[in-house]
């Protein structure tokens, strides 16, 4: 199953889920005269969005290589992401904001306190939204996938939204409604933290960032194996999308004819594509050693 594949059916299943997890925390916020549920069943309907933006990011970014892009659309993930980040991080500063509005205005509950059926509905959230990130998050990190990553963080961020929305229902039954907003404004450093990673990875994947260390290194060790290089004169990596490019300069013995040093640089090429699965572009460059 190709990536594109396995990220739409990941993205149709948690649609289908958010859809029915957002009409039974409505159901039960409204039955239950809770809030707090109310707008954390608005907030799962907005993960059914950000799924659309993924699915849309990831068929553009695995189209073919044409006449007008030929190193791919790789990077279209990238943007995706990215739109994800600023709605984690849009919806995360309307949770810190209403909570700050909560406390300094203090806007108190004055009303019914929660019934039983909001608690429960916000435990049951808990459960299934994380089961949902993790979810996410093997597919995410088995496709390389940053738009997938980022939908994963997003079902966290409303995991993270029903915990305070959980705390809020039993502070209210306790007679604490202060703690609602609290653990609001907890909430939002961690929604923002995580749209902050997401952000700072696409853009890496976007302006051309080396790969890591150890993933260099791997490279060089793999290139070294071969016994007729001498050196490794050149070693650069950049990021395109999920995908890596690679360019090399080895050397190899004065002594090799033209014909000799092109099939040292063929069997590198071919050694590093199937050690790497990720390297998409490879360019080596023979230069003569004495």
């Amino acid at each position: 199953m190709n990536e594109q594949k396995i990220a739409n059916r990941v993205s149709i299943i948690t649609i289908i889920g958010n859809i029915a997890l957002s009409v039974f925390k409505l159901t039960a916020g409204i039955l239950a005269h809770s809030s707090a549920m109310i707008s954390d069943a608005i907030h799962s309907a907005s993960d059914v969005f950000s799924t659309i933006v993924v699915i849309i990011g990831i068929a553009f970014a695995s189209k073919e290589s044409d006449k007008e892009h030929p190193y791919g659309h790789e990077r279209l993930e990238c943007v995706a992401a990215i739109l994800l980040a600023g709605v984690l991080f849009a919806t995360g500063l309307g949770i810190g904001a209403g909570a700050l509005k909560a406390i300094f205005l203090d806007n108190s509950i004055h009303g019914e306190a929660p019934g039983m059926l909001a608690l429960s509905a916000a435990i049951i959230s808990i459960i299934i939204k994380e089961a949902m990130f993790w979810y996410t998050r093997y597919y995410a990190k088995m496709i390389d996938s940053s738009a997938l990553m980022a939908d994963a963080w997003h079902h966290r961020s409303d995991a993270f939204s029903s915990i305070g929305a959980l705390i809020g229902i039993l502070g209210a039954r306790m007679g604490f409604p202060v703690m609602d907003s609290l653990a609001s404004l907890v909430i939002f450093v961690f929604i923002a933290k995580a749209a902050y990673d997401i952000f700072k990875d696409a853009i890496n994947k976007m302006i051309d960032h080396s790969c890591d260390e150890e993933t260099e290194t791997q490279i060089r060790k793999c290139i070294l194996k071969n016994p007729q290089i001498l050196s490794i004169d050149l070693l650069q990596t950049r990021l395109f999308g999920n995908k890596i490019y690679v360019d090399i300069e080895i050397g190899v013995s004065s002594t090799y004819s033209l014909e000799d040093a092109h099939g040292v640089a063929e069997a590198v090429h071919q050694e590093i594509e199937q050690q790497f699965p990720k390297v998409k572009h490879i360019m080596v460059h023979v230069n003569p050693t004495s």
